[in-house]
């Protein structure tokens, strides 16, 4: 093809190259992930995968996600089959608005004028966080806090059964504690191996705890909760959440000391809202001035 001396192949008479469509340069809008909703892979019929959706997730989302499971296990027992946006708010403790916001990561939006369904959200929720799966848990560390977790009946019904008990003290060894043994921590590699343990709960002294948390890691164990007050070292793809209850109570007592300083001025206005005003120095009575009678004449003084 011959072109035109001067002109670029495509352009016009007047040399400018051909106009692209501007929907051709930018992503598709329909497509391109939102807040709400993750892209979804080619493929997925227009269900993104659990995985995607999880990741999308921000954690204080996901564990808001928790307790709303827990209130709707809940209704569940009770009989409930739907639960408006206001009321599952109100029983969660959270404003509707949020939550509706948390519900979207799941990809529902429940029904204007009826609200969710019960059975639904709950099978949504476990999707999302995993609980559609048992993981094993290993308690190590059975003092009084270890004792109560392995005594705990509410874990395997919510799909994490304790697996194995570990401590160090040789009178505790081979004791059964809510139905296991308790092991040394010198076999919590092999046994979580052998066991598939994924959760590993520390319950020991802070002075211990890491040399646990190597152990369990070791062990093939991914994530961690850690009671003990000190900061884990563990390798990138480990998943660690410390409960440190002595925070949570300085954390309490901020609240409890804001509130009876805000409290204490209050209590100071109502201790003077008492006092007479009593108008100016120079009055005395109702508009009486200070020397004069009730018809406003000059006021006698007996001098004795």
């Amino acid at each position: 093809m011959v072109t035109q001396r001067g002109r670029r192949d495509g352009a016009d008479s007047a040399g400018r190259p051909p106009r692209r469509s501007r929907r051709q340069d930018t992503p598709d809008a329909d497509n391109a992930p939102t807040a709400e909703m993750p892209a979804v892979p080619a493929g997925t019929n227009g269900d993104a995968p659990e995985a995607v959706r999880a990741k999308s997730i921000p954690e204080a989302a996901v564990a808001r996600l928790a307790v709303y499971l827990r209130v709707l296990s809940g209704m569940s027992e009770q009989g409930a089959t739907t639960v408006s946006s206001e009321e599952l708010s109100q029983a969660a403790g959270v404003n509707s608005a949020k939550l509706r916001k948390d519900l979207s990561y799941l990809g529902s939006y429940g029904t204007r004028g009826v609200g969710y369904e019960v059975g639904v959200l709950v099978s949504q929720i476990e999707r999302i966080l995993g609980l559609t799966r048992q993981h094993k848990v290993a308690v190590v560390g059975i003092g009084n806090l270890g004792h109560a977790l392995a005594n705990y009946g509410g874990f395997p019904g919510r799909g994490f059964p304790v697996e194995a008990l570990f401590d160090l003290d040789p009178d505790l060894i081979g004791v059964p504690v809510g139905g296991l043994p308790v092991s040394h921590m010198d076999d919590i590699p092999r046994i979580c191996a052998e066991r598939g343990i994924s959760i590993g709960v520390i319950a020991t002294p802070p002075t211990a705890a890491q040399s646990v948390c190597d152990r369990l890691v070791a062990g093939g164990v991914q994530c961690i909760l850690n009671f003990a007050p000190v900061v884990l070292q563990v390798p990138a793809h480990i998943e660690v959440r410390k409960v440190d209850l002595a925070v949570e109570l300085q954390i309490l007592s901020f609240h409890v000391a804001r509130r009876a300083d805000s409290e204490a001025p209050a209590a100071g206005n109502q201790g003077n809202s008492g006092l007479s005003t009593g108008g100016s120095p120079a009055q005395n009575g109702k508009g009486r001035r200070n020397g004069t009678g009730p018809d406003g004449g000059r006021e006698m003084v007996v001098r004795s």
